[in-house]
């Protein structure tokens, strides 16, 4: 099983701090390759939102390491991964609440998490950030924007208490491709744009590697948002299943 990555992160200037993180991890074991990619949005309206964001895909990082590839190398069910990242995400909400009383804060984070295992993903979301199933041109968004009205976050870690997150599984077939976002990635451009743009990537590497082709178009988009008024900061990740 091969996958093709990109990572594209942009801070709305040298005023303040991106308020975004990203993570994209894999690793070839004996039970096949395991990939997770992660977007987190600091909330904007919230101090300290890059601390959150920073916080939450670093424990990530360690979830995978820690316990993610134990379990996969166990041949545990993805059941059982779910619930061994919500136990987690359950801690990171109870460190979050502890800090930002410590401090006299307040401390909140998207968090949109794609697992994939040879060719079956576990999908882990709370916020507005987004994941979106690219077939061919079209892109399908698979998450829930979690928002109240237009803006006004209604879910996420540390800020609103627990709530259910969203969960899904599916099978990545050939040829198709996960992008996860935060908002400022994708609220200037339509979803007929994201698929187009991602979908002729791939029409022409003679000058660059397929992974360089998705980067250089991350960017392109990234590009449009910023002419179009965007002033957020701008997060994606890509992963296209090559084999």
């Amino acid at each position: 099983m091969q996958y093709l990555t990109g990572v594209y992160w942009c801070g709305a200037g040298a005023s303040r701090a991106n308020q975004d993180a990203v993570v994209l991890q894999q690793v070839l074991t004996r039970r096949g390759r395991v990939l997770m990619a992660a977007v987190c949005d600091g909330m904007g309206g919230l101090s300290a939102g890059g601390e959150a964001s920073g916080y939450v895909a670093g424990q990530l990082v360690e979830w995978y390491y820690g316990e993610l590839l134990s379990l996969i190398r166990r041949r545990k069910p993805f059941w059982v991964i779910r619930r061994s990242l919500d136990r987690r995400v359950y801690h990171m909400q109870g460190q979050l609440k502890r800090y930002a009383a410590q401090e006299e804060t307040a401390l909140g984070t998207t968090m949109t998490v794609f697992v994939l295992w040879e060719k079956t993903y576990l999908l882990w979301h709370l916020g507005d950030s987004r994941a979106y199933l690219l077939r061919g041109r079209r892109m399908k968004q698979t998450t829930t924007d979690h928002v109240h009205g237009t803006r006004e976050l209604t879910k996420c870690v540390g800020s609103f208490g627990r709530f259910i997150p969203e969960h899904r599984t599916g099978t990545l077939r050939k040829g198709e491709g996960i992008l996860l976002c935060t908002d400022g990635f994708r609220r200037r451009v339509s979803d007929q744009e994201l698929g187009d743009a991602m979908y002729f990537g791939f029409a022409n590497v003679q000058a660059f590697s397929p992974e360089e082709q998705i980067e250089r178009r991350l960017k392109e988009i990234g590009g449009v948002c910023r002419k179009r008024g965007e002033t957020d900061d701008l997060s994606a990740v890509y992963v296209r299943r090559s084999i």
